[in-house]
């Protein structure tokens, strides 16, 4: 851990690597490229693509397509780097800006020959991060389904059934470990053997026969235990570039339960996707009893209201003009996330289950809200050539 141990770090250059699909992306740009930026003298650099973990050679992350532009030659990327600092090599390395992003989006949503939805984008140079000209813009949530910039008023609460047994299942994200084969010497059949445990990346969030867990071939939004807050088609491009930070007012009557909160790009029908897609571009989690620290647990009064702050994995995505911002809260996220039996009983020790009536407040002492780092439309940088 970085920012705990900063101090033992030697004080050389570093070129921190990450993607916005990969498992370690938050700790890559939000701590380890801030902390040390923040704490040695020596040159520190940013590069984040649109990758799952260890994939930067590739253009893709699950069922997405970024073009060729997207993937990087790791092998020369290196090469460059070290001959400068260990051979002292003039690269030009210590002279390009210090932060290079991949913006995602502004492709039009064909399926390419692979069968991939064509998301598209573009790398840019920046001088920091996160973006000095982000401007954090809270979209509330409502009690209709709205998500939009104007606060809610007195406006009902919405609650939903969380059955431990019947999770949200898993479609894309940022993973590291998944799908793994099935063992030559163990007979018995597993989860994942014939089937997708989970898959790394964007997915469209539609369940699938050869995933796990999956009952039908339902969207996930049409589960009664999802809870889907969107905005009208925009009006304009609106880019989101930075971090993700949700805050929600909720209630059990349980002891203990979870909040998930995943964001979502809902693209318009075309000719390829009839019926749209809806894209995953990033999620997070709480734990009920760790909503102030991860050291104490605090259990939950039943019907009492608490606030609760989920961060997701940073990203950088433009959404398109008539396309729809969406968030969608749940209590499980499985098997990216464990399931919550929501009893209170010990972690991993627990002898029984129940099912959890969760309750999200969107009101004007509640105004339950994602925080999106909005860049402006006239300030938005120079794509690289």
């Amino acid at each position: 851990d970085v920012v705990e141990h900063v101090a033992e770090y030697k004080d050389v250059p570093v070129y921190h690597l990450g993607g916005w699909y990969d498992s370690w992306g938050s700790q890559v740009a939000n701590l380890n490229y801030v902390t040390l930026s923040k704490n040695k003298k020596s040159l520190q650099r940013l590069i984040m693509g649109p990758w799952t973990h260890h994939a930067r050679t590739r253009s893709l992350a699950g069922e997405a397509e970024f073009g060729p532009d997207a993937a990087i030659d790791f092998n020369q990327f290196q090469l460059r780097w070290f001959d400068h600092w260990l051979k002292g090599i003039d690269t030009g390395v210590d002279r390009e800006p210090p932060v290079r992003i991949f913006v995602m989006g502004g492709g039009d949503a064909h399926r390419t020959p692979e069968g991939r939805i064509f998301v598209g984008g573009h790398w840019r140079a920046e001088n920091e991060w996160p973006l000095a000209r982000t401007v954090p813009t809270p979209y509330y949530l409502h009690g209709n389904g709205l998500l939009s910039p104007q606060k809610p008023g007195g406006e009902s609460a919405t609650t939903y059934e969380f059955d431990p047994h019947h999770p949200v299942p898993t479609l894309g994200g940022n993973i590291s470990s998944h799908n793994a084969p099935p063992s030559r010497h163990n007979s018995i059949e597993r989860p994942g053997d014939s089937e997708n445990l989970m898959e790394q990346g964007a997915y469209d969030q539609r369940c699938r026969a050869d995933t796990w867990i999956c009952a039908d071939t339902r969207p996930l939004s049409a589960r009664n235990d999802v809870l889907v807050y969107q905005t009208a088609p925009l009006e304009q491009d609106v880019e989101v570039t930075g971090r993700l930070i949700v805050k929600l007012w909720a209630a059990s009557n349980a002891p203990d339960t979870d909040f998930t909160a995943k964001l979502v790009d809902v693209y318009p029908p075309n000719r390829d996707y009839p019926a749209g897609v809806d894209l995953n571009v990033e999620d997070g989690i709480v734990r009920a009893r760790y909503r102030n620290s991860l050291e104490h647990a605090e259990m939950m009064k039943p019907g009492e209201v608490y606030p609760f702050t989920i961060e997701m994995y940073p990203t950088s995505l433009v959404f398109q003009k008539g396309h729809r911002i969406r968030l969608d809260i749940s209590s499980s996220n499985f098997p990216r996330f464990d399931v919550n039996p929501n009893t209170g009983e010990p972690l991993n020790n627990n002898r029984r289950w129940a099912i959890a009536l969760n309750t999200i407040y969107h009101d004007d002492r509640h105004p339950s809200h994602i925080v999106l780092p909005i860049i402006p439309v006239t300030n938005r940088g120079q794509k690289e050539p």
